[in-house]
């Protein structure tokens, strides 16, 4: 039984989450707004291997300065009951998409570091490829060491840096079909992977057109065990360890 160390669980149907939840020893349930983090409370309360995470997700427009203010006063409110800070981090993919300035939504990252210093909480990211650097600057500024990048994909410049800090990767499903990720998990030390499924977002190959869900972490497993020439047995272990010490479950 793995750690899902990033889902988005409040995004499945209401009859899909206690199957998911069957596949896993604990899920690492993240939120992407205020509405998001409410429905993430509440699984939580209503499930024992859910360990909510409270964020915004950067990949949508910004907060009005009404609702930020009203997420971080409910951040603050609820600061016992979540395990991380997040998801949060930057809009890389939507500027690929169209020109939008990236500096409101670094300030917002920064309120959400300063945040996980103060409350003395881990923070779960969404910053790839240069993204990860202005991260890790933030990071560094503040010094929030437990930091969980997940799903990561950066530069050789990003990784030496990562390392060198001790922040933590998970690695997705995607790993069984795409060389980047293969390349990722060979160059990154186990001791500071997770694994996760960013369900329900959809992976091709042998994960086309199912539903994602944490049985697809068994797959990613073989794979680290292949590269890190280790038995899966051995993998998983090392890989929940990890999870368990980071998120301290």
């Amino acid at each position: 039984m793995l750690i899902d160390a990033h889902i988005h669980l409040d995004q499945y149907k209401e009859e899909e989450v206690p199957l998911l939840l069957d596949e896993a020893q604990y899920v690492i349930a993240v939120s992407t707004d205020l509405q998001s983090c409410e429905k993430t409370l509440k699984l939580s309360k209503t499930y024992a291997k859910v360990k909510p995470a409270y964020g915004f997700h950067p990949e949508q427009s910004l907060p009005s300065d009404r609702d930020r203010k009203a997420l971080f006063d409910w951040l603050q409110l609820h600061a016992s009951d979540m395990i991380a800070v997040g998801e949060v981090g930057l809009p890389y993919y939507r500027r690929q998409e169209k020109e939008i300035d990236e500096r409101p939504y670094i300030d917002l990252l920064e309120q959400f570091v300063k945040f996980a210093k103060e409350f003395h909480k881990p923070i779960v990211l969404h910053a790839v490829y240069e993204d990860a650097l202005i991260a890790c600057d933030l990071l560094e500024r503040y010094g929030v060491t437990k930091a969980h990048f997940h799903w990561f994909k950066g530069s050789e410049e990003a990784i030496v840096r990562m390392i060198h800090n001790g922040y933590f990767i998970s690695i997705t499903p995607d790993c069984v079909y795409e060389a980047e990720i293969q390349a990722l998990i060979k160059r990154y030390p186990l001791e500071l992977m997770m694994v996760e499924t960013d369900g329900p977002w959809p992976f091709e190959g042998p994960f086309d057109k199912k539903l994602t869900s944490p049985y697809m972490m068994s797959n990613t497993i073989e794979v680290i065990a292949m590269i890190k020439d280790l038995t899966t047995q051995e993998a998983a272990k090392i890989v929940t360890e990890n999870t368990k010490k980071f998120y301290s479950l």
